[in-house]
């Protein structure tokens, strides 16, 4: 069956038959596995003596490891005058435990106008994560989806519930204004922090999961929304980017994130002939890596000849409070934490190819010990 035969099959299936036919479509997807071994160094506490205590003991294993494989169909409808109906439905696929069609990848259907640029509705990549993204530059989805590396890691990827106004391209000026928008929800809905369920008198500051799931009662309205601009000429990247939770205050406690928070970015990059450099900069309470405001710095680079593909990547994330006193008496103790990364791809073909990297991260204390994974993947586009 020819691929656009097999597209417009898919399409069908997926959104009904009728105007799919009409339509521009195409089917594509992405296979990406790897196998990942990983190195993880004990953890310790202080006790009253002095003395360390191991919490965790260190651990290496193998692992099959599926790096965001995923499946999906996109297209556009001309409706005539300068308008067109624009549509992606994507979907995770795991080639490595079996579990298909899931995840929250881009799912979304809007408008757009040849003058004014474009509305859409639906699951989407973040105006954060469409300026930050541009360091998301290695293979294994373990480096930029860490928060110890990516402060946007949980908010600034793609939001459920979501609305984005995209600009024109204004000779290489554009813009991206976001709206998230989760109605409301019941109070026993496991991905509300309790703290959220039960008022600011439970003292329970755990949120349920790691998904990027926007808690529905965190506003009667716009539960999020994030603004970004950007500019691209030539080799020359600049960009930034702005988002903010709408929930309420929790003055008491500690959270993860600050749920009234706000996060801001901005990122530059230059990409001529072989040679590839990004640079971005964050800052915020808008994330789960530290309790308050938090700086990340980080740094890629990336030289290609022939068929090969040398990266490497540096980050430094350090949190404004050292040392949080709790109401307890105890000392919560945040330390800095330096990444890095390499990594080599060959490419087999413009669809096809191999990598071998290195993820490594230090935190600059006794207490918590270093990790270190090793990737060795392929990659296939269709």
């Amino acid at each position: 069956m020819k691929k656009s035969a097999l597209a417009l099959a898919v399409a069908a299936a997926l959104v009904g038959f009728g105007s799919a036919a009409h339509a521009d479509t195409t089917l594509y997807g992405s296979a990406r596995v790897s196998v990942d071994y990983s190195d993880f160094n004990s953890n310790y506490a202080r006790a009253p003596d002095g003395s360390l205590v191991r919490l965790t003991a260190g651990t290496d294993s193998w692992d099959v490891f599926n790096n965001a494989s995923r499946l999906g169909v996109r297209g556009e409808e001309d409706l005539g005058g300068g308008l067109s109906a624009i549509y992606q439905y994507e979907f995770g696929v795991d080639v490595t435990d079996g579990g298909n069609l899931n995840s929250n990848r881009p799912k979304w259907v809007g408008l757009k106008g040849s003058s004014w640029g474009s509305v859409t509705i639906g699951t989407q990549w973040t105006p954060y994560y469409n300026v930050m993204g541009i360091a998301d530059i290695f293979n294994s989805t373990k480096l930029f989806s860490s928060d110890s590396v990516y402060l946007g890691n949980t908010f600034g990827t793609r939001m459920d519930n979501s609305l984005i106004y995209t600009s024109p391209n204004w000779s290489g000026f554009s813009a991206q204004l976001m709206l998230v928008m989760n109605g409301q929800c019941p109070p026993t809905d496991p991905q509300v922090p309790t703290e959220l369920r039960y008022g600011t008198g439970c003292g329970d500051t755990r949120i349920s999961g790691t998904t990027n799931l926007v808690p529905a009662n965190l506003s009667s309205d716009i539960d999020m929304w994030g603004i970004s601009a950007s500019y691209k000429n030539g080799p020359f990247f600049a960009g930034g980017t702005y988002m903010a939770l709408e929930g309420p205050g929790f003055d008491a406690f500690f959270t993860r994130p600050t749920w009234d928070g706000e996060q801001y970015g901005l990122a530059f990059g230059y990409n001529a002939g072989p040679f590839a450099v990004t640079v971005n900069w964050e800052r915020g309470d808008v994330n789960t890596q530290y309790f308050g405001q938090t700086d990340n710095f980080y740094l890629t680079g990336q030289y290609t000849f022939g068929n090969n593909v040398i990266r490497g990547a540096y980050g430094y994330m350090t949190p404004d409070d050292g040392q949080l006193f709790l109401a307890n008496g105890n000392i919560l103790t945040q330390s800095d934490i330096n990444n890095w990364a390499l990594g080599y791809q060959y490419n087999f073909s413009k669809r096809t190819r191999v990598w071998v990297e290195y993820i490594g991260q230090d935190v600059d204390s006794e207490l918590v010990g270093s990790k270190q994974t090793v990737s060795i993947g392929t990659r296939v586009d269709f």
